[in-house]
């Protein structure tokens, strides 16, 4: 459907590319999450000092690229032609990436936001995919209608700093501060803030990947 990355490109908004990650990224705006944005308001959760409202996620460029993603994302779900060529376009889009990750800013807007990307995994096996979330109530409902696609790591994240993780779930994953890490220490913070040769949080072996609060 999509001969060029570029004509999926802008079908879809485009991609980000965090300097941190060995792949690229699909992000909208912090702003437009649903339990990220309560968290915000509540001292000592994990969203408290959010990341992605401050520093390059306030650049103009990069609003402007969210507004833009986000607007086709509404676009697709609410139009299961444009849904299906969304979908068509992001498959388009990784065909050459290893590793990808959903959301390093945003997140889930809904179960069908969810089953769309769901999709694009099942039609990139080649591509492992990381897709972090606190839309609990979200995957869950997805979980119990179908299996997550196997190259596809849904990671629920805990709430609170230094909180255990979340019961339930597969995969998961924590912030932690004053307590220990619980699982997997992501060792970004010894490597320049990179990811580096590390690939845990896209490795289903590994059930939680506690980060260190910056």
């Amino acid at each position: 459907m999509f001969k060029t990355k570029a004509a999926a490109a802008e079908h879809v908004g485009g991609l980000s590319k965090p300097s941190k990650m060995p792949g690229k990224s699909f992000g909208i705006s912090a702003e437009l999450c649903d339990t990220g944005g309560y968290l915000r308001t509540i001292e000592g959760s994990v969203c408290h000092k959010c990341y992605a409202l401050k520093g390059a996620y306030t650049w103009h460029t990069t609003v402007t690229a969210h507004d833009r993603r986000y607007g086709r994302l509404m676009e697709a779900l609410h139009n299961t032609v444009t849904r299906d060529t969304w979908i068509a376009a992001m498959v388009r889009l990784l065909r050459d990436e290893d590793y990808f990750r959903w959301h390093d800013s945003g997140d889930l807007q809904s179960l069908a936001h969810l089953e769309m990307i769901a999709e694009v995994a099942r039609q990139t096996p080649y591509t492992r995919h990381w897709l972090p979330t606190r839309e609990f109530a979200i995957v869950r409902e997805f979980l119990r209608a179908t299996p997550r696609p196997s190259n596809m790591i849904i990671r629920m994240s805990a709430q609170m700093i230094d909180a255990a993780p979340p019961t339930g779930f597969e995969h998961t994953s924590t912030v932690h501060k004053a307590g220990e890490a619980y699982g997997w220490d992501c060792p970004s913070r010894f490597q320049d803030n990179e990811c580096g040769e590390c690939r845990a949080c896209w490795d289903e072996q590994v059930f939680n990947v506690s980060y260190h609060a910056h």
